[in-house]
């Protein structure tokens, strides 16, 4: 099981003008604000913005599945077809990502909180 959808991350081309665009939407300041990656929290949801997102393969925004073990769950989606695009990551704090691309091309992220 998972603890669902907690979590979406936006590929930007240019994190300033998206970071204002964002405020301006959520009508709140980022909890993080730094030149790789930009945070809003709003209505228990984490928005990031992701200035790297298209080098990584992020062609529109990605949804990531809060789960208990990272390791096990992405050794479950490689194992069911899925094509690894980003192995796990600590990204600051023991948070934990990971991605993987469905048969469709469809982007799955999924993430564990220490």
């Amino acid at each position: 099981m998972t603890a669902g959808l907690k979590t979406i991350i936006y590929p930007v081309k240019d994190i300033a003008r998206a970071k204002a665009v964002f405020s301006a939407l959520l009508q709140t300041e980022p909890y993080a604000d730094e030149a790789y990656y930009v945070g809003f929290k709003d209505a228990g949801q984490d928005v990031g913005l992701d200035p790297n997102g298209h080098s990584r393969g992020m062609t529109g925004p990605v949804p990531y599945w809060h789960v208990e073990d990272i390791r096990a769950r992405l050794a479950a989606l490689l194992e069911a077809g899925a094509e690894l695009l980003q192995d796990v990551t600590d990204v600051g704090g023991g948070k934990l990502i990971a991605s993987v691309k469905d048969a469709d091309g469809n982007l799955i992220g999924i993430t564990q909180d220490s």
